[in-house]
């Protein structure tokens, strides 16, 4: 609920939650001034995680950069090595002597993995949240279904956090054996656990109500303030690139896209707390299902890795070492939103810009505005709605 903030003293107190308070996602810093229980004012201070990753990727050859990308934000990697290297591939394509034909066994691995990731970061986002506010049970139900997503991953690249595993023309490595049978019983037991979860935690009238109506953010202010991802879907918007603007083999599995709808009923509002976690919870089923799609298009493993259908790495040895000149600008969608790069090439075998936008940045833009005015109890609860990553702030 929000409340008007008065003060007839005319004092406030200030409070600094972060960066070590233990309810902030990662070293976020929010400094709070408040009258009584009522925010005033919120203000995030960033920086504490700062370390020049961007400046980093113009002193690095293209491919190095991209283990660097698993540290934008690691909590969905995958997706942040995607973004990378679709971008490089863009700049490759604006000269058809460099151009890369990525093979069509990689461009499904790509979208399986990137699903399978999407799972697990919501994942930590909905039982964050519900620990945020005080439900500790359901972020260990949610860790443990990650766990098995982590499970996959280690077999297929040998990594559980930071993946290293979609590289410039393809991925590193080929599915392991029995990697397709074994993520279709990952998707059945997972749908299963699911129908769990929202008993014990999405229905409960407490959860629900501690969240209906908490900070809503209308469809125009979403707009305005830059929102990308589940955050400005929440609020009614409805645009995904992966459907509006496709890539990679995104334009064939028609990809269906939740919107928040005041689902905590006459007590909420559209674009609430509630709605962003349910439009969570409706992508992570969406994203079961897009797997399975993804599972149907794989072709047969060829014997080359180059192969242009059943490979999974494209040979871009040539192209990396004499990139065309230009600038290019991809954009994709991260579990936290629109994750875009900006590259600028001078010819050479390093970057001459790196430049990348973030979701967690632009929704950490909108705090000040929507917690002026709810109660103390509430900030914990507004930050976790939000789903901030702190690295993918302090770049």
């Amino acid at each position: 609920m929000t409340v008007e903030a008065t003060t007839p003293s005319g004092e406030t107190m200030q409070l600094s939650m972060g960066p070590h308070h233990p309810a902030t996602h990662g070293v976020l810093r929010i400094v709070v001034e408040s009258d009584g229980e009522i925010v005033q004012n919120c203000t995030p201070d960033h920086g504490y995680l700062h370390r020049s990753i961007e400046k980093i990727g113009e002193c690095v050859e293209w491919p190095m950069f991209v283990p660097y990308t698993d540290r934008v934000d690691y909590v969905c990697a995958m997706n942040a090595n995607l973004a990378y290297c679709l971008a490089v591939e863009r700049l490759l394509a604006t000269d058809p002597a460099t151009t890369v034909v990525v093979p069509r066994r990689a461009e499904v691995i790509r979208v399986l993995v990137a699903e399978l990731n999407r799972i697990s970061s919501h994942l930590i986002a909905v039982g964050a949240m519900a620990m945020d506010v005080g439900a500790y049970t359901p972020f260990l139900h949610g860790i443990a279904q990650r766990e098995l997503v982590n499970d996959i991953f280690e077999k297929l690249c040998g990594q559980r956090l930071t993946y290293n595993y979609v590289t410039i023309g393809g991925v590193a490595f080929d599915l392991h054996h029995g990697a397709g049978d074994e993520i279709a019983r990952f998707l059945d037991q997972f749908e299963r656990e699911m129908v769990r979860f929202n008993r014990l935690l999405t229905t409960n009238a407490i959860f629900r109500d501690r969240c209906a109506g908490v900070a809503a953010v209308t469809r125009d202010e979403a707009i305005e303030w830059g929102l990308v991802g589940p955050n400005l879907r929440g609020s009614g918007v409805d645009f995904d690139l992966r459907r509006d603007v496709p890539y990679g083999v995104y334009g064939e599995l028609g990809v269906r896209v939740p919107v928040g709808q005041c689902f905590a009923g006459r007590r909420g509002r559209q674009g609430d707390c509630y709605d962003r976690y349910v439009v969570r919870l409706l992508e992570i089923n969406e994203s079961v299902r897009l797997c399975r799609e993804a599972l149907k298009l794989l072709p047969p493993k060829a014997e080359k890795e180059t192969d242009p259908i059943g490979g999974w790495q494209a040979d871009v040895t040539k192209q990396l070492k004499k990139p065309p000149k230009g600038s290019v600008h991809c954009r994709t969608e991260a579990p936290r939103g629109e994750m875009g790069y900006f590259l600028v090439s001078d010819g050479t075998k390093t970057p001459w810009r790196v430049r990348v936008r973030t979701g967690s940045f632009s929704a950490s833009g909108i705090f000040h505005k929507v917690m002026r005015g709810t109660f103390l109890a509430d900030v914990v609860a507004i930050i976790g709605s939000f789903d901030v990553v702190v690295p993918e702030i302090d770049r």
